[in-house]
Order: structure tokens, then C-alpha cells, then sequence
């Protein structure tokens, strides 16, 4: 039998620490390694226990939770899940756990009885295995590489960059973009997300990069210095027509699993933009991307997949290198600079053959 997966929780409620104790310990496969009341009680336990997952709140005495992430995440990168009421969808407190490297966010369960409390234990479980099989590295200043200088033909609305991730995407995401110049070239983004977290996600995005970013809505056109994301229970999907391209919104069925999915994405700019465009996958757990990826490689777009040795989840860039889809595979921190001049380049060369 493989080892269960060791969970470290940390809360400063009594009440709390035995919920999440009770949930865990009825799983298959799991076991809690350990309690804490606080960070400076936690540091102790983590260090004495070395678990798989830790799930931690916010609100705690001696010491924020988000603070005590970031500490984690620099010193002993761990796999962290945060369980708090402030981390509910769309939440400020959210996006910049995920930001600081959390794998994901779960509201506290509210009571031991009824559905909803069933459905927040079973959504517990599920982000705490996928959060067993994340990879993290000691965490990196955002954008150390300064923001890079505009391509040379920017300017142009023929092509465009598009971009991809799950598990793992949020800093990346803000990593790149960080990157990005001001007038930087057209960018359309799909990550999984709910539909809670996407706008404060693209605001925040917004403050803190230079070019503009907002959510996607249906008739928007992608154009030089603006970033847009796709909505978290819509897919993006890019078209043309005379004036260029254009955003459609589409409330289609999930693709790939997933509603936005990165494959319509990449399907749809494989068919707009041809060879005048760039793909990127970044981290995330499953295929999704994959196909999408494909099309877009196939039509002569030149794709850029994470590679794993940066990767929290090396699924999608797996799938999509597996495929034949992934032009050149590269760190995280290469990758802001190789969309640029892959943009610069795009029609006017041809394909680069899979590595």
C-alpha cells in the first residue's frame, strides 16, 4: 500500500482543529501528522513531522497566516492549502495566498451536519491530494528580471499571445506579467478559476503590472498593452473577422473538464491567427491544453511549454509535450523573454519541430 499522505493543520480553533482532524482521519489513504494552534506552535510540528500538506487559516494569534505562508514558501517550501473564512471565492485574502504559493483555498466548514458541509469536506480532500503531488521550490522575487523591452512590431493586431495554466498558474501568471512591458503585445489568458476569484485576480494583475488587465467580455478585441483573462465559468475563445480578432464568450459545455478551458482557447487562436501567434502552458494538474495546444503548433504558432523542474504540477505542459504540441520546453523565468521574441518572430518563419 502507498504511504498516506501526511496533513499538518493548522488553527486556532479547538472546534476547528477537530472538524478538519475528524474529516481527514476518515479518509483513505490520509492521516493527520499533526496539530498546531499558531505559526510559532506549527514551525515546531512541521519541522518534527516533515509533512505532505498543510492546511492553514488566516486568522491567527502571534502571527497571519499569510505572513506564515510566505515564511513556508521561502524557507520550507510545503505544499499549503488554506482553510479560512477569509479565503472564500474572490477574496483579496485568496488571491494573495495563491500568490505567495499556496496550492489552493477552501471556505471553513460551517457546521458537522447537512450537504454543505459534506460538499466543503469532499472539496478539502480533493485539493489536499492534488496538493500531495505538487512540486515547490524555494519561492523566488517576483519579476527579478525587470520588465522587459517591447518587441519591435507590437503594434501589429494580427498577432497575439496566448497563455494557459491551472494548479500553480496564479503567480506565474503574475510572474510573466510582471515581465511584460506596458505596450506589450495582445495577451489572452485562460487559468482555472472560479468566477468569484477572476476579477480580483485581474485586478490585482492590474496594479501590479504594467500593461492593463481585466476580465474578457464577449466583443473585446486583444490589443497592444492589454491583457485579458477569461471569465471563471466561461469559455474565451478568440475569432476574426475584418477588423481582427475578437473575444467570444461562449456558455458551452466544459471542454477537457474544465469551463474556461485552455483548449477552446487554443483551438480558437489556432484557427484565427494561424502562424501569427504564440501559445504558452504553464503549470497545472491534467491534459487540458493539450489538443488545443496541437492545433495551435500545427497551424505554426510557436509553443512554449513550462518545464518541469519549475512546474508545481507538471501536468498540462506534460500532456501537451507528450502530444508533440510544445515547441521548446523552459523554465519558468526564460519564459517572459522567449514569448517576446517568439512574438516578434511569428509569420515569418516556419514551425520549430517538437523537443
Amino acid at each position: 500500500m502507498p504511504r498516506p499522505i501526511r496533513v499538518v493543520i493548522v488553527d486556532d480553533s479547538a472546534l476547528m482543529r477537530e472538524m478538519l482532524k475528524d474529516i481527514l482521519t476518515r479518509e483513505t489513504g490520509m492521516e493527520v501528522a499533526g496539530v498546531a494552534r499558531d505559526p510559532f506552535e506549527a514551525r515546531e510540528v512541521i519541522k518534527a513531522t516533515n509533512p505532505d500538506v498543510i492546511t492553514l487559516d488566516v486568522e491567527m494569534p502571534k502571527m497571519d497566516g499569510l505572513s506564515f505562508l510566505e515564511k513556508i514558501m521561502t524557507l520550507r517550501p510545503t505544499p499549503v492549502i488554506m482553510v479560512s473564512s477569509l479565503t472564500r471565492e474572490g477574496s483579496d485574502a485568496a488571491i494573495r495566498a495563491l500568490e505567495l504559493g499556496a496550492v489552493d483555498c477552501v471556505a471553513k466548514p460551517g457546521s458537522s451536519d447537512g450537504q454543505g458541509f459534506e460538499a466543503t469536506a469532499m472539496e478539502l480532500v480533493s485539493k489536499i491530494r492534488v496538493a500531495a503531488t505538487a512540486r515547490l521550490t524555494m519561492r523566488r522575487p517576483a519579476a527579478a528580471h525587470g520588465v522587459l523591452p517591447t518587441p519591435r512590431r507590437a503594434g501589429s493586431g494580427k498577432r497575439l499571445i496566448a497563455v494557459g495554466a491551472s494548479t500553480g498558474g496564479v503567480e506565474r501568471i503574475r510572474d510573466v506579467l510582471a515581465a511584460m512591458p506596458a505596450d506589450c503585445p495582445p495577451i489572452v489568458i485562460t487559468q482555472h478559476m472560479g468566477p468569484s476569484y477572476v476579477p480580483s485576480f485581474a485586478a490585482r494583475l492590474d496594479r501590479l503590472s504594467a500593461p492593463t488587465v481585466r476580465v474578457a467580455v464577449h466583443g473585446d478585441r486583444p490589443a497592444q498593452g492589454l491583457v485579458l483573462i477569461a471569465p471563471g465559468d466561461r469559455h474565451l475563445a478568440i475569432v476574426r473577422d475584418t477588423a481582427g480578432f475578437i473575444c467570444h464568450i461562449q456558455d458551452t459545455p466544459a471542454v477537457s473538464g474544465h469551463r474556461p478551458s485552455v483548449d477552446v482557447l487554443f483551438a480558437s487562436v489556432a484557427k484565427a491567427a494561424g502562424n501569427n501567434a504564440v501559445g504558452v502552458i504553464l503549470s497545472g494538474m491534467g491534459r487540458d491544453g493539450a489538443i488545443g495546444m496541437k492545433a495551435m503548433h500545427d497551424a505554426g504558432a510557436f509553443t512554449i511549454g513550462e518545464q518541469e523542474t519549475s512546474c508545481v504540477v507538471y501536468g498540462m505542459p506534460r500532456a501537451a509535450r507528450e502530444a508533440g504540441a510544445v515547441a521548446v520546453e523552459l523554465p519558468l523565468a526564460q519564459i517572459p523573454a522567449e514569448m517576446l521574441r517568439a512574438f516578434d518572430a511569428v509569420g515569418e518563419r516556419p514551425r520549430t519541430a517538437p523537443t
